[in-house]
C-alpha cells in the first residue's frame, strides 16, 4: 500500500504562514523556512506589544494626572493617596481624561479631595 501523504493540509499550514509574512522585505515574504522563523518572531513580538501598551497607557495617563495636579499644588502621590482616602471611584483612565480635556471637572475632584 503506498504511503499517504496529506498534501492538502501541509501546503494550508504553509500558506497560512506565507499570508502572515505578506509585507516582510526580501525573502522573509517568499521563502517558507525563513518566512517560518519570521513570523515566530513576529508573533512573539506582538503578544509582548499587548502587555507594554498596557503599561504604556497607564505611565501615560499618570503624567498626565501628575500634571494636573500639579496645577493645583498636589504632587501625584498626594493626589492619590487623597483620592483613595476620600473613596473617589475614578480610575487613572478617566482622571486623566478628566485632566486633560476637562479640567473645570478635574478641579472639581481635586476641590473634593482637598
Amino acid at each position: 500500500m503506498p504511503r499517504s501523504v496529506n498534501h492538502v493540509a501541509s501546503r494550508a499550514r504553509r500558506k497560512k504562514v506565507l499570508k502572515l509574512a505578506k509585507g516582510f522585505f526580501g525573502r522573509r515574504k517568499n521563502v517558507w523556512t525563513v518566512a517560518k522563523n519570521a513570523v515566530e518572531k513576529a508573533l512573539g513580538y506582538a503578544y509582548i506589544g499587548r502587555k507594554h501598551k498596557k503599561r504604556n497607557f497607564r505611565r501615560l495617563w499618570i503624567q498626565r494626572i501628575n500634571a494636573g495636579a500639579r496645577l493645583h499644588g498636589l504632587s501625584y502621590s498626594v493626589f492619590m493617596g487623597k483620592i483613595h482616602a476620600a473613596g473617589v471611584e475614578l480610575n487613572r483612565k478617566v482622571l486623566a481624561d478628566l485632566a486633560m480635556n476637562h479640567p473645570e471637572a478635574f478641579t472639581a475632584v481635586v476641590e473634593k479631595v482637598k
